[in-house]
């Protein structure tokens, strides 16, 4: 909810297995890049994350860790997870990014 305040510091967003849906018509004003992170076996909450996903206007992505379940305990899930999310805060809080511009 803090990503959809007006004048909101959050410059990036990652949410791992989380229920961004939660958020109900807040998620419409969120502008910081959002990037949505599922295991393919947390059927639900994958569902979820893509229903949230369609309310976004702001860039975002989803992705689907193959294999994983909701907590990530499978080998490698979590190391896949932590590479997706250095990738986005990379992009999107790293130096020429978006961020740096504000």
């Amino acid at each position: 909810a803090a990503a959809a305040e007006p004048d909101s510091p959050v410059y990036a967003v990652v949410s791992r297995g989380g229920r961004p849906d939660l958020a109900g018509s807040r998620l419409a004003g969120v502008r910081a890049p959002t990037l949505l992170i599922v295991g393919s076996q947390d059927r639900q909450v994958l569902a979820l994350n893509r229903e949230a996903r369609a309310r976004l206007r702001c860039e975002s992505r989803l992705e689907v860790v193959e294999g994983a379940t909701h907590l990530f305990e499978e080998p490698g899930a979590l190391h896949r997870v932590s590479a997706l999310a250095e990738e986005w805060f990379t992009t999107h809080l790293g130096p020429g990014g978006p961020a740096a511009a504000r």
